[in-house]
């Protein structure tokens, strides 16, 4: 599978302590060409705990393009991952281009 630009997907993610790794659901942020070219791609992070923290929002199945989240999720725009692309098990959706749009927006603040 090649992930495409504003997937949701599943892999497995390294504790920041690299102690052990869990799977979990990112976002791809990367671009397209950028995923064609290469083997890797760049995410952010997105998990199931409602609190918000710095650098994050909410998003629910209304957020998607297509697709459909079990339940709302935060997006952890401060938990970004550069992974190789085989690592994505499972598609389950794409967030809309707005969203794609916030998460800019985000690392341009992260990063500043």
């Amino acid at each position: 599978m090649r992930p495409r630009q504003r997937d949701i997907v599943l892999i497995p993610v390294p504790f920041t302590d690299l102690s052990s790794r869990k799977r979990r659901p990112v976002i791809v942020v990367s671009s397209d060409a950028y995923n064609a070219a290469g083997a890797d791609m760049i995410v952010v992070a997105m998990t199931s705990n409602p609190a918000e923290a710095r650098w994050s929002f909410r998003i629910d199945s209304a957020d998607l393009d297509d697709g459909r989240l079990n339940h709302p999720g935060t997006v952890r725009v401060d938990r970004i991952y550069t992974v190789a692309q085989r690592l994505a098990v499972v598609r389950f959706g794409a967030v809309s281009r707005g969203v794609l749009d916030r998460i800019r927006g985000i690392i341009g603040d992260v990063i500043a």
